[in-house]
């Protein structure tokens, strides 16, 4: 196999893998993020003790239960709805995510290895990279990043439980009525999100990764720890871009002649649910990036390995 060939094997091999084992850590992280906010007039120690709540379709009827924490969360969503509830949207996930993680990992390595090293200082060729990609990938998806939120959200209705074909009419309903550049509404806190998170998650990557090779250790298992470490952190710094991401994309489909840029809808979160709302979900995010980060990154540089070097055996024996 030639060796572009072999990227986006490794790169799809990844990305599928990623999308399969990580759905469950995304479905509950949008459940959180996009609860309704308490009353104003309750005071914040009764804030406090009423915990977190998170949806759940049961047998037909939309409601809330409390729960303590992440882990509590998927206890609820599996007894309510079963496996296929943690799974929702898997679909669509692979649907969206494959293409765009593969296209996303192939433009990176392009960028970093052959566009950039010339031009900029060695230092800043991961950061940078990282940033353009994101940029470019983030910008093409953004549409379809909508409809895997709303899928994977609380039922806006009561009546009907959201699926792939409901969404999509929704969001053709929406284009039409408000033109096909309202699609990308989510896209600017998106981008406040994906773009930092990569720009800081490739830097990482690359120095944590040098410091093993200088310790004569490298191969899958390197990029694994490298990738989990960098993403953990690249997480905890952009964690507010994403509940901001969700809750406005959840707008445009709950409420679409509803305007909110992100700093008005930073503000609102703050005034109405307090500062923690920004960190919704924060526990389940970084639980998904930690392995997510590390899979992508060891699928792509093992498997991109394995066949490149049976692609050079090949050629030895012939």
């Amino acid at each position: 196999m030639e060796p572009f060939e072999a990227k986006v094997a490794a790169a799809a091999t990844g990305s599928t893998l990623t999308a399969l084992t990580m759905t469950p850590f995304d479905v509950v992280k949008t459940r959180l993020q996009t609860q309704q906010p308490r009353p104003q007039q309750m005071s914040s120690l009764a804030r406090a003790a009423e915990g977190e709540v998170v949806c759940i379709w049961d047998h037909g009827i939309f409601r809330t239960e409390r729960v303590n924490g992440f882990f509590d969360a998927i206890r609820h969503v599996w007894r309510a709805e079963g496996m296929s509830g943690l799974w929702k949207g898997t679909g669509t996930t692979l649907l969206i995510g494959v293409p765009s993680s593969t296209s996303y990992m192939l433009t990176y390595d392009y960028l970093s290895h052959y566009a950039l090293p010339s031009l900029l200082p060695s230092s800043v060729v991961p950061l940078t990279s990282g940033i353009l990609a994101r940029t470019l990938i983030t910008s093409i998806v953004s549409p379809l990043e909508l409809v895997r939120t709303n899928l994977q959200s609380t039922p806006m209705s009561a009546d009907v439980p959201h699926t792939l074909r409901s969404v999509l009419t929704s969001i053709r309903a929406l284009a039409q009525a408000q033109g096909v550049g309202y699609l990308w509404r989510g896209l600017g806190p998106t981008l406040w999100r994906d773009v930092p998170f990569s720009g800081v998650y490739w830097a990482g990557y690359e120095s944590v990764k040098s410091a093993f090779e200088r310790r004569g250790r490298e191969g899958a298992p390197v990029a694994f720890v490298s990738g989990a470490v960098s993403g953990t952190t690249a997480a905890l710094l952009t964690s507010p871009f994403d509940v901001l991401k969700t809750r406005r994309q959840a707008i445009v489909m709950s409420t679409p002649g509803r305007a909110m840029g992100s700093l008005s809808l930073a503000a609102d979160i703050i005034r109405t649910e307090g500062i923690s709302a920004l960190y919704a979900g924060l526990l389940p995010r970084i639980v998904k990036i930690a392995p997510a980060c590390g899979i992508m990154i060891a699928c792509y540089e093992g498997v991109g390995h394995f066949l490149t070097r049976s692609n050079e055996d090949d050629n030895r024996i012939s």
